[in-house]
């Protein structure tokens, strides 16, 4: 055989193997596919597990109680509520990170998770790359509150009595770090003003100082408060969130009313191990999405003072926790609150 022949010989040979390897790729990648397909196909097979970082009866647990149980009439599965409340979110992440990533394993991460990763020194996990955010279940608006008989009527009142006497105003919150005492930071900062920030250790204590005139001011979710604004014993100024609240449509936000660009919202979400496949993230988005739509559900979580909201799609609430991080990081360095 002459050395030309040899030559287009290994160039066929080599053409074939490139094609060979090539399809061969091609039936790998296709059966990859359609094998992560029939997953999300398939789940769930089995029960489902829902960790709370929350004790039982607390908004969180009960918003979490009201979507599993429509979840569980949909997926005919059963979704089961299981309670750690203990060291913020750090036992339930833990048993989380313990467990495979098949979408069988849920945990409940909000603000409060964001929050944490900037608020504590060193964490046993990290919210956002050892976990996968899914979709947001319910927002609990923050809300400005004073007493019925205030002479305060607005938050231009506020701001106005702020810088008329300035470090003599006072504002009660939660404890230092909570997304309350962090909303406030934030509202002086903005606004402008002058301002002490009382923490409380509990509403109750924070709402009893209120009433009895001790205290001009309380920050805290409306679901928090919705029977004491209900019932008009407090009066509500303003809103944190960017739009007005549908349980409290008349109250204008903290926005429209003196600080632009002002926001600040509690809410609460569902995550997953990361590394989970993206077929069953979307399968358990979708899911979590119709339970949360659910007319049956909307009213209850209205009821107790939440408005009940799953993310789009499940990137916008990655973007969101991510977001959270950042934003509630740069508060605290602002406010000099140190790590613990």
């Amino acid at each position: 055989m002459s050395q030309q022949s040899e030559m287009y010989r290994q160039k066929g040979v080599t053409k074939k193997l490139t094609a060979l390897s090539t399809g061969t790729f091609a039936i790998a990648f296709v059966a990859l596919f359609a094998a992560a397909n029939a997953a999300g196909q398939d789940y769930p097979s089995k029960p489902i597990r829902w960790l709370v970082p929350f004790a039982p009866g607390g908004v969180g647990d009960l918003t979490a109680r009201i979507v599993a149980q429509k979840m569980t009439e949909n997926l005919r599965q059963q979704v089961v509520i299981d309670n750690r409340p203990a060291a913020g979110m750090v036992v339930s992440a833990n048993i989380a990170l313990q467990a495979p990533p098949d979408g069988y394993t849920l945990i409940q991460a909000g603000n409060g998770s964001a929050i944490s990763q900037s608020l504590f020194k060193s964490l046993p996990y990290d919210v956002y790359r050892d976990f996968t955010a899914v979709s947001t279940l319910a927002y609990f608006d923050i809300v400005l509150v004073t007493n019925a008989n205030s002479t305060m009527n607005t938050v231009a009142d506020v701001l106005a009595t702020a810088k008329k006497n300035p470090g003599k105003l006072s504002i009660g919150t939660g404890n230092v770090g909570t997304t309350q005492y962090l909303a406030v930071q934030l509202f002086t900062s903005m606004a402008g003003i002058n301002a002490q920030t009382i923490p409380f250790k509990a509403t109750p204590v924070a709402i009893n100082a209120l009433r009895g005139n001790e205290i001009p001011l309380v920050v805290e979710t409306v679901p928090a408060l919705i029977g004491q604004l209900k019932g008009g014993a407090l009066k509500a100024l303003g809103v944190g969130s960017t739009q007005r609240s549908p349980i409290l449509p008349d109250t204008p936000t903290l926005a429209e009313s003196g600080v632009p660009g002002y926001e600040a919202t509690s809410w609460t979400g569902l995550s997953v191990k990361a590394k989970t496949p993206e077929a069953i993230i979307t399968r358990l988005h979708r899911e979590i999405s119709a339970a949360v739509k659910s007319g049956d559900v909307m009213q209850k979580l209205g009821d107790m003072g939440a408005t009940g909201r799953a993310s789009a799609l499940p990137e916008e609430a990655r973007k969101l926790m991510r977001s959270e991080i950042d934003k509630w990081k740069v508060v605290i360095d602002r406010a000099g609150i140190e790590r613990q």
